[in-house]
């Protein structure tokens, strides 16, 4: 009997199915449930990420076209207008002064008075110093705009000055005020030749900007000349010229709301000037081009 009740309980035992304790179940179960807790603890709370402002985007694109060196974008309209401009010019070739004058005042876009201006390539080589073209000459209609002028004299000189037209004239005192104050409310700078040697101590300041006054420039008075006649001559519109590195000269000779005729005559008298100025060692073709052009508009080649 004992061996049958042994035998019974082995095979119960064995088609029992084994259930683990529930002590162990409760532990093994205990660190799965708590594992993200556990993490979330550990992980510090992230910021949420901040878009840019779209106001700083568009501030940024705006800026852009403000950039030094870097023109802002033209226009659709624009574009179209200056295409036909150029195609007009195209159209037209070479064409007389008087035609290209027409043709300039066509072609204006701009609400101001522009300056008309002549742009002249010449045969010479920049390299010789013999070669360079500098010097001035009166227009007969002036530039349409008024200039202000100095006159370094002295003597009887500077009640002839102001006579003419002279905005200031004086002697030492001006010289003075241009060296320790740095005076330039002026465009033009006159010295007669006796003056020239205190004028020529306001080198560095005068110099950069153009106003130093040079016999090439016709803006020293020698002892033949006449300080009235000098000053009423830049008081109509003397122009200075000079040949830049690439060997082209270039001038304003007036606005474009000139009659044709006065515009013409400007034109007429700078290039008759510039081909008298031909320096003796060139040979071969001395004018090469002739441009005419306003402030805002494309360059139309011209034949004269």
């Amino acid at each position: 009997m004992a061996k049958k009740k042994t035998d019974e309980a082995v095979a119960e035992a064995a088609t029992t199915p084994i259930e683990p304790a529930g002590g162990e179940e409760k532990k093994s179960r205990s660190p799965k449930a708590k594992a993200p807790k556990a993490e979330s603890e550990a992980t510090p709370p992230v910021a949420p990420s901040v878009a840019p402002a779209p106001a700083a985007t568009s501030a940024s694109t705006k800026k852009k076209g403000q950039q030094p060196g870097k023109p802002p974008q033209k226009g659709k309209k624009l574009l179209n207008r200056l295409k036909n401009d150029q195609q007009k010019i195209a159209k037209a070739g070479i064409v007389p002064l008087k035609q290209a004058i027409g043709l300039l005042k066509q072609i204006k876009r701009a609400k101001f008075d522009e300056t008309v201006e002549v742009h002249m390539s010449l045969g010479i080589d920049t390299t010789q110093s013999d070669q360079m073209i500098r010097g001035s000459v009166p227009l007969p209609h002036g530039l349409g705009k008024v200039k202000r002028v100095v006159v370094f004299c002295q003597g009887d000189n500077v009640a002839k000055a102001k006579e003419a037209g002279a905005d200031f004239a004086g002697g030492d005192e001006l010289v003075e005020k241009v060296q320790k104050e740095g005076w330039l409310d002026f465009d033009v700078a006159l010295a007669t030749q006796e003056m020239m040697g205190k004028v020529s101590r306001l080198g560095k300041v005068l110099g950069p900007r153009g106003l130093m006054p040079t016999p090439k420039a016709g803006t020293v008075v020698t002892a033949g000349q006449d300080v009235a006649q000098a000053v009423r001559e830049q008081k109509a519109g003397k122009v200075e010229y000079r040949s830049d590195k690439g060997g082209n000269v270039h001038a304003g000779v007036g606005k474009i709301s000139f009659d044709e005729d006065k515009i013409a005559a400007n034109v007429v008298a700078f290039v008759e000037q510039i081909r008298a100025a031909k320096p003796a060692g060139i040979k071969g073709n001395y004018v090469k081009s002739i441009t005419l052009a306003a402030t805002m508009t494309p360059g139309i080649p011209v034949t004269m």
